[in-house]
């Protein structure tokens, strides 16, 4: 099916006004929360890595709130055990029968708030449902529907009692971002309702379930030139071939890039995707999945500079419409 224009133009309205709604909580930050909209509607999860204080909690209930469904939050603590993530099988003795109590992963949106401070068999009991959509509880697996969102956040600078994600659980995350602290005239806005203490609240559901898969299926059918999955192909080649880079961007990180194009196309009421969108979303999708030879990170090159450094060395497409 190919997307029509009429589709694109709804499609980018349905967008903005989500991300309208979304502002009544976190202001002055429209680009990361296109970010965060654009993972939902590309079927991919998202890391929210900032200072405490800066509102990510904030901006992943907001999200949670401005669509129809079920939404859930985990907090995540060093005592936290798989099953209380996942769920757990339990005799009822009335009924002779083993049941299965869903926990808190089986909702659309789950919020698991400083993912790090959880141990690694924790962690690892994501791994499955983030990747599938099932959860797997002795022997039996269990669909958690769609659409299914992971916002996971954590805190750069408190490590004590921490735990990194290992890079297989980083690489299941489709975009990776920060707020970071507000412009001067947002902060006044913000201090002068300050008695405001629940502005996830105030954001109302606007759209249904079964729109956002409707507008998934939709972003899946943009047309993207081969000359566009060149480029990204060898941007991806590239991480993997860098001088300062140890692990480059896998087959899943290469393949949730061309998800996200079409998605970022079609959000800006186009049709199909350009180089533009690669190299706008390259940061924030791929960055996160490289691991940084330690000499060089000691030396204070970052992901993200390595990422923007490729960009510029390859050169671009010239797109050409059909």
């Amino acid at each position: 099916m190919t997307v029509t224009t009429e589709q694109a133009a709804w499609f980018a309205d349905a967008f903005d006004r989500l991300i309208g709604n979304i502002d009544q909580a976190i202001l002055g930050k429209s680009h990361v929360i296109r970010l965060i909209v654009a993972a939902m509607l590309s079927d991919g999860h998202v890391l929210l890595e900032d200072y405490p204080g800066t509102g990510k909690t904030v901006l992943a209930k907001a999200l949670a709130n401005t669509l129809d469904g079920t939404h859930s939050r985990i907090q995540f603590t060093p005592d936290l055990l798989p099953s209380d993530v996942t769920g757990v099988t339990i005799y009822d003795q009335g009924k002779g029968i083993f049941e299965f109590h869903k926990g808190p992963i089986f909702a659309s949106i789950v919020l698991a708030d400083e993912i790090n401070r959880a141990s690694p068999k924790t962690q690892s009991a994501l791994l499955e449902v983030m990747e599938e959509g099932v959860v797997t509880v002795d022997g039996v697996g269990y669909s958690v529907g769609t659409p299914f969102m992971v916002i996971a956040t954590q805190n750069p600078v408190e490590q004590a009692g921490t735990y990194s994600l290992p890079e297989a659980q980083l690489d299941r995350f489709l975009i990776k971002t920060s707020l970071g602290y507000p412009d001067k005239q947002t902060s006044v806005t913000l201090l002068m309702d300050a008695s405001n203490r629940a502005r996830a609240t105030a954001v109302q559901p606007l759209i249904a379930s079964e729109a956002v898969t409707t507008m998934t299926r939709l972003a899946a059918e943009v047309f993207v030139d081969p000359a566009v999955m060149e480029y990204v192909s060898d941007v991806v080649a590239a991480t993997r071939e860098h001088k300062d880079v140890v692990l480059g961007v896998s087959m899943r990180g290469a393949m949730a890039l061309a998800r996200a194009i079409k998605t970022w196309a079609i959000a800006s009421g186009r049709t199909y995707a350009t180089p533009d969108d690669v190299r706008a979303l390259a940061v924030p999708v791929l960055a996160h999945r490289l691991i940084v030879d330690p000499e060089s990170d000691f030396a204070g090159v970052t992901a993200e500079q390595i990422v923007e450094g490729i960009l510029a060395d390859i050169e671009p497409p010239v797109y050409r419409a059909a």
